[in-house]
C-alpha cells in the first residue's frame, strides 16, 4: 500500500537520537531548548515543545485563558483536537464556514458569529497553506479576542513573507510522522507575546512555577517550588527534540521536494475531468502537507475504494467536526456550515510526502485518469 503521508529519516536523525540516548538527559535536558531555538528560527516567534499537535492545542488555549462562559469559533473542516481543545475548558464552541477556493475559515462567517463573549479565534492553516490572519486580527482586535493559529500542516509555510508563527496571538504546530517534519509525537505552541508563551509553558509544565520572584513563599529553600495554577504535563522528550532539530536541519530540503511533487501533481492533472485542484493565492509560498483534490459528480467514495482497492492509501480530510457524535450529543447538528459539507463531500487527499517517487506519483495519477475516465 502506497500510504498518503510517512516520514522521511536518514542517518543524520538516527545519530541525533542514538547521541541523545548516551547523554545525561533523556529528558528536560539541553536539546529541549534546541529544538525550541529551532523552531523559532523557522517558525519566527519563541516556541515552548509539547507532546502533540492536540496538546499544544490545549495549551494554546489555556494560554488564551478560555473558559466556561467564554466562546471560541473555529472552523469544522480540521481534526477534532481544534475544537475539543476549548470544548475541555468549558468553553461554548461555535463553527464557522469555510472559503470554497481554501477550506481554511472565511473571515466573513466569522465575523458573523462573533460576540462580546468570543475569548478566542482558531483558524487552521489547511494543507499548508495559510488562513487570512490579517482580515481575523481586525475581527478579533476590537473584541479583546486572541487568535490562534493552528499551523499544524504549515510549519515552513510564509504568508507575504511572514513565517507562519508570526501571524496569530498562539500558533500550535504538530511533529507527528505524516506532517512535514517529524519527532513521531510532537508539537509545540509559538507566542510573540512574552506573556501567552510564559503561560504556555507553565501550563504544559504541570503548572510548576520555580522563579524566585513569582514564588508566594520564597524562603522555604532550594527545593521549593509551587504549583500555581493547574497545568498538565505535556514534556517533550530530550530524545524526541533531538529527532526534530535534525528534521528542522532538512526543511528547505523537505519544503523543495512537496514543491515540486505538488507542482507536478498540477500538471499531470490539468484537465482532468471530474476533478478541481487546490489553489495558491498571491502572496501565499505554503509547505503543502497534503494534496487535496475534488472529486466531482458524486464520485468520491468510489474513487476513494477504488484507489485504496489498487494499493493507493487515499485519505479523507476532514470529517466536520461537529458531526462526530461527541459534539452531535451536544447538540450541534450537520447543515450548520453548507460549504464546509460540501467540500467534505467532494476532498480527496492524493499520496504527498518527501520520499515519494515520480514513478509513485504517476501510478496515482494514472490510477485516478483510469477510474475518472471510466
Amino acid at each position: 500500500m502506497l500510504p498518503y503521508g510517512r516520514q522521511s529519516i536518514d542517518n543524520s536523525d538516527v545519530e541525533a537520537v542514538v547521541a541523545a540516548l548516551g547523554s545525561d538527559w533523556l529528558t528536560t535536558g539541553p536539546r529541549v531548548a534546541q529544538f525550541e531555538k529551532d523552531i523559532e528560527a523557522v517558525a519566527g516567534a519563541p516556541a515552548v515543545t509539547v507532546t502533540n499537535g492536540t496538546t499544544a492545542l490545549h495549551t494554546a488555549y489555556a494560554a488564551a485563558g478560555v473558559g466556561p462562559g467564554d466562546e471560541v469559533v473555529t472552523t469544522p473542516m480540521t481534526f477534532v483536537a481544534t475544537a475539543s481543545g476549548a470544548t475541555l475548558f468549558g468553553a461554548k464552541v461555535l463553527f464557522a464556514d469555510i472559503e470554497d477556493e481554501t477550506a481554511n475559515l472565511d473571515p466573513a462567517a466569522v465575523e458573523a458569529l462573533v460576540t462580546p463573549r468570543t475569548r478566542a479565534i482558531a483558524a487552521v492553516d489547511y494543507a499548508g497553506h495559510p488562513a487570512e490572519y490579517d482580515a481575523l486580527r481586525k475581527i478579533a482586535e476590537p473584541l479583546g479576542a486572541v487568535v490562534i493559529g493552528d499551523a499544524a500542516h504549515a510549519i515552513g509555510s510564509t504568508y507575504h513573507g511572514r513565517p507562519v508563527g508570526t501571524l496569530a496571538d498562539l500558533t500550535t504546530f504538530s511533529f507527528f510522522p505524516t506532517k512535514n517534519l517529524t519527532t513521531a509525537e510532537g508539537g509545540a505552541v509559538a507566542s510573540t507575546s512574552p506573556e501567552l508563551l510564559a503561560r504556555a509553558r507553565t501550563f504544559k509544565g504541570i503548572g510548576m512555577v520555580r522563579d524566585p520572584d513569582k514564588l508566594r513563599h520564597p524562603d522555604e529553600g532550594g527545593w521549593w517550588y509551587e504549583v500555581q495554577s493547574f497545568g498538565n504535563n505535556y514534556r517533550l522528550p530530550d530524545l524526541l527534540c533531538a529527532l526534530g532539530s535534525s528534521q528542522l536541519a532538512r526543511l528547505a530540503e523537505f519544503k523543495a521536494r512537496r514543491q515540486y511533487l505538488t507542482a507536478r501533481y498540477d500538471e499531470l492533472l490539468a484537465g482532468v475531468p471530474g476533478l478541481r485542484l487546490p489553489i495558491q493565492r498571491e502572496g501565499v509560498d505554503p509547505m503543502r502537507h497534503l494534496y487535496p483534490v475534488r472529486v466531482l459528480d458524486g464520485r468520491r467514495r468510489e474513487v476513494y475504494d477504488r484507489l485504496r482497492a489498487a494499493g493507493i492509501g487515499v485519505q479523507v480530510n476532514y470529517i466536520p467536526v461537529y458531526w462526530h457524535p461527541v459534539f452531535e450529543d451536544l447538540g450541534y447538528q450537520r447543515g450548520m456550515c453548507p460549504v464546509a459539507e460540501r467540500f467534505y463531500a467532494e476532498e480527496l487527499s492524493l499520496p504527498l510526502f518527501v520520499d515519494l517517487t515520480d514513478a509513485d506519483q504517476d501510478r496515482v495519477v494514472e490510477a485516478l485518469q483510469t477510474i475518472l475516465g471510466s
